[in-house]
């Protein structure tokens, strides 16, 4: 698949994984997220080769970041979103989640899923919805870790 781009203002979104800077995307995951706390650089880099990703720039800087881990067939999973505190509260979440919703390979899909412990009011926008009483037993889940182990002291 061709990179999909879209341009607001002086921001872009593209899905060209070589504009990504893996650098920023690893410090704010690592450092700063709440869900991959401490993750090695390597799984970052895994995690991105095997994903479509939306980088979200300001003047070719990075500055926010998503994944769909898809089959592009039936079935979707969004991950790592962020925008780096700087450039929050510009509705810059809302429209990277428009353009991820809007990109050919995930029309048609029987669901996406996602996983969030702050950010419902904002998927709720977009259709995503708390999952039923009776759906939740549907669900199951094999949690092999809660996390990644701090690295050792120096």
């Amino acid at each position: 698949m061709n990179n999909y781009e879209a341009i607001k203002d002086e921001y872009f979104i593209s899905t060209n994984k070589s504009l990504l800077n893996i650098d920023v995307m690893h410090d704010y995951l690592s450092k700063q997220s709440y869900w991959a706390q401490h993750v090695p650089r390597e799984i970052v880099e895994k995690s991105v080769a095997n994903s479509l990703c939306f980088g979200l720039y300001h003047n070719n800087e990075q500055i926010g970041f998503a994944r769909m881990i898809t089959d592009a067939a039936t079935f979707a999973y969004l991950a790592d979103v962020f925008i780096l505190e700087a450039y929050r509260s510009r509705g810059l979440s809302k429209w990277m989640i428009e353009v991820m919703l809007a990109h050919p390979e995930l029309q048609g899909l029987r669901g996406i899923l996602l996983r969030t412990r702050d950010a419902q009011e904002l998927y709720k926008k977009f259709g995503w919805e708390e999952v039923s009483e009776e759906n939740r037993k549907r669900f199951m889940v094999r949690a092999t870790t809660l996390g990644y182990p701090a690295p050792a002291a120096e």
